[in-house]
């Protein structure tokens, strides 16, 4: 996360620790409501933010359901 600046690293923080304290894996939705308290936040900021957590390897992430289908997310396992 060397990359991250300011406000982005507030949400970047705040997502991995949802991520990271749940049981199971989440949707973007559910992600979203759990963040609903932090300031300046949008679905395309989010996702935006969910993607860039999956490229660094920090976070995994998955497609599914046909058409438009949902994204599901889930903390990377610790070895």
């Amino acid at each position: 996360m060397a990359n991250l600046r300011g406000h982005e690293d507030v949400l970047a923080k705040a997502i991995l620790r949802v991520i990271n304290t749940s049981t199971e894996p989440l949707e973007t939705k559910e992600i979203g409501q759990a963040l609903s308290k932090v300031k300046g936040i949008t679905r395309t900021k989010l996702f935006y933010r969910l993607m860039l957590l999956r490229g660094e390897g920090l976070v995994l992430g998955k497609f599914v359901g046909p058409g438009k289908g949902v994204w599901i997310w889930w903390r990377k396992s610790r070895k």
